[in-house]
């Protein structure tokens, strides 16, 4: 390190490596997890929202150590095995109740946000259940919505953080390399969206989408304390033709290219 590292947009100098190290000597025992939460209080690194980053933080230190920079201490516990996956299960009281009628029948359609709420383990678990690509724990900012029709569940939908590089996203935008690391916080990825198999409801997709559209910068800012400007999405083009998105008036812009974790999508 010749002067100073930038990693996940914290820099770290001589004087931030030197204080890692004594916390790593001095408050080691009590584990990895608490000394990226006392790097975070001491750095006052925290989300827009006001939470400490000590997910980043740790991801930071696992960097560090990899560039044998520092020495972590052994983990306390062991880390989750690759391909864990969090265990969901719907409540005993659930109940599938088909819905075949025109969104003009319903009284009301409701789309609740339960991102930090009690829903959030039965998002959790429709999108476990229901979807195709089941439930993940996902990292980062993300928001979550159930969508009930006169008190029935018909939906799911969530969002979290955007594709690193999309270079059709990037280039419709007109952002290079830098303007993508500054900007790229505001653009949110809508990486789930259920409609329950026993719903069959013409124009229901397209109607969420819509109201979604029209509320969730609303809802990232209470929820997170900043703005979003962008919402983009991935569709695998062997299931789904992406007709509801262009119904809600999403825009197409082309065709993932290279290997990543949406490498098999046609972006919208």
């Amino acid at each position: 390190m010749e002067r100073s590292l930038t990693i996940l947009k914290r820099e770290i100098g001589p004087n931030e490596l030197a204080l890692i190290k004594v916390l790593i000597e001095t408050a080691g025992d009590h584990g990895r997890t608490y000394i990226s939460k006392q790097l975070c209080l001491l750095w006052d690194w925290r989300l827009p929202n006001g939470q400490l980053r000590d997910i980043a933080c740790r991801d930071l230190l696992r960097r560090l150590e990899k560039q044998g920079l520092i020495q972590l201490p052994p983990r306390l516990r062991p880390a989750r095995r690759v391909g864990y996956k969090n265990t969901t299960s719907l409540p005993k009281d659930f109940v599938s109740t088909p819905q075949s009628q025109s969104l003009g029948d319903f009284s009301v359609i409701e789309i609740e946000m339960v991102r930090g709420s009690g829903q959030e383990r039965l998002y959790n678990a429709l999108i476990d259940s229901y979807h195709y690509l089941g439930y993940h724990q996902g990292a980062g900012e993300q928001l979550k919505y159930i969508i009930r029709g006169d008190g029935h569940v018909l939906s799911a939908i969530g969002f979290g953080g955007a594709a690193f590089k999309s270079a059709d996203r990037d280039q419709h935008i007109g952002w290079d390399k830098d303007a993508r690391e500054r900007h790229l916080v505001k653009v949110v990825n809508n990486n789930r969206f259920l409609i329950l198999p026993w719903i069959c409801v013409p124009h229901l997709a397209s109607h969420i989408l819509g109201r979604i559209s029209r509320r969730i910068r609303n809802d990232w800012q209470d929820y997170y304390k900043r703005d979003i400007v962008l919402l983009e999405t991935f569709i695998e083009q062997l299931r789904f033709k992406g007709t509801c998105y262009k119904a809600a008036n999403w825009h197409h812009l082309g065709q993932t290219t290279g290997r990543g974790r949406n490498d098999r999508y046609s972006k919208k």
